[in-house]
């Protein structure tokens, strides 16, 4: 199972991801936040509550209760062609 190691801030409402398979991605989460008018969603559009984000169990979380899975945010990188190998170590 692929799990979230790191998730960090890079601009308002974008993440630097990194996953435990090696791979990594920059995904602007703010035209998701956008698309979907939930009690979820909506307080995240605000940048100062997009960065309380956290990682649970290899998950992006944020106190909230909105989470997204490891294999879901890779998904988006992939269709948004994102999604990168780490360059291995010399």
């Amino acid at each position: 199972m692929i799990k979230l190691t790191s998730a960090v801030d890079t601009a308002p409402h974008r993440l630097r991801l990194t996953f435990s398979d090696g791979t990594t991605g920059e995904l602007d989460f703010l035209p998701l936040l956008m698309a979907h008018d939930t009690a979820l969603t909506v307080p995240l559009r605000d940048p100062a509550v997009f960065t309380r984000h956290y990682l649970e169990l290899g998950a992006l979380a944020w106190p909230n209760g909105l989470e997204f899975s490891a294999r879901s945010l890779q998904i988006k990188l992939i269709e948004a062609g994102s999604l990168q190998a780490l360059k291995q170590a010399a």
